[in-house]
C-alpha cells in the first residue's frame, strides 16, 4: 500500500461534518472539477498568485499539478500539507498547512479555498479548525499565521472566530494594483481558548518524522 511508503496517505482529520485527507487520483480529479467550476467572484481576486485568472480547463490542470508539486518537494525542513476537504462524500475544496524549519520555529501557516457552491456554510471555519488541531495538538506548534486581503471579510471573520489577532500588514501587487494584506497570528493559548470544533486525528504517528518535529 502507498501509505506503507508515504504514511501521509493514511492521515485523516475528521470534524463533525468534514474529512480532510491527502488526495488520491480520484480526489484530485474531483478537486479539479471544483476549481474549474469557480472558487470566487471573477470581479475580485482573493489570492496573491492569480491562478484562477484562466480558463476552467487550465484551472483544473493547475490545481492538480500544484498538488503533485507539493508532494515532490516535501522535506522535513520545508513542507506543505495539501488536504482535500470532503463533505457528505463530496470533495468541496482544499486546506493547507505548512512550515519551514518546524523543529525549531514551531510556527505553521495556513491557506485554503472552497468551491463557490460550498461557501457561506461554515465549512471554512471547520476545515481551518481541523488543521489547527493537527498543528497544535498533534505536532506541538506554538504559533499559526495566516493572511487575507483587507477586503476579504469572510476570511478575516474566520480568523477572528478561531482566536487570531492582528499582526501587521503586507503589500502585494495583484492584477496590476497595490493590495493590502492583513497578517494574523494565533498562539497556543488563544487557540485553546477559542477552540469549539471537535477534531479527530488518525494515522498521525507514522507521519511524525516527515514533519520534522
Amino acid at each position: 500500500m502507498i501509505a506503507d511508503h508515504w504514511p501521509l496517505f493514511g492521515l485523516r482529520l475528521r470534524t463533525p461534518r468534514l474529512e480532510l485527507r491527502l488526495p488520491d487520483l480520484d480526489d484530485l480529479a474531483r478537486l479539479g472539477d471544483v476549481a474549474a467550476a469557480g472558487v470566487h467572484d471573477p470581479a475580485v481576486m482573493p489570492f496573491v498568485v492569480t491562478w484562477t485568472d484562466t480558463t476552467p480547463e487550465e484551472r483544473a490542470r493547475n490545481t492538480i499539478q500544484w498538488q503533485w508539486t507539493q508532494w515532490g518537494r516535501w522535506s522535513p525542513q520545508d513542507w506543505t500539507l495539501q488536504l482535500v476537504v470532503v463533505a457528505d462524500g463530496q470533495v468541496i475544496g482544499t486546506q493547507e498547512v505548512g512550515a519551514r524549519n518546524f523543529a525549531t520555529s514551531r510556527v505553521v501557516g495556513t491557506g485554503s479555498w472552497l468551491g463557490l457552491p460550498h461557501q457561506g456554510r461554515g465549512y471554512g471555519t471547520e476545515m481551518r479548525a481541523a488543521v489547527l488541531h493537527l498543528a497544535f495538538a498533534g505536532l506541538g506548534a506554538e504559533y499559526a499565521t495566516t493572511e487575507a486581503f483587507e477586503d476579504n471579510a469572510a476570511s478575516y471573520a474566520v480568523s477572528r472566530k478561531l482566536g487570531y489577532t492582528d499582526n501587521g500588514v503586507e503589500w502585494h501587487t495583484v492584477r496590476g494594483k497595490r493590495v493590502t494584506g492583513r497578517r494574523l497570528v494565533l498562539d497556543r493559548a488563544a487557540w485553546a481558548a477559542a477552540r469549539t470544533t471537535e477534531v479527530e486525528i488518525t494515522g498521525l504517528e507514522p507521519c511524525l518524522p516527515l514533519f520534522g518535529g
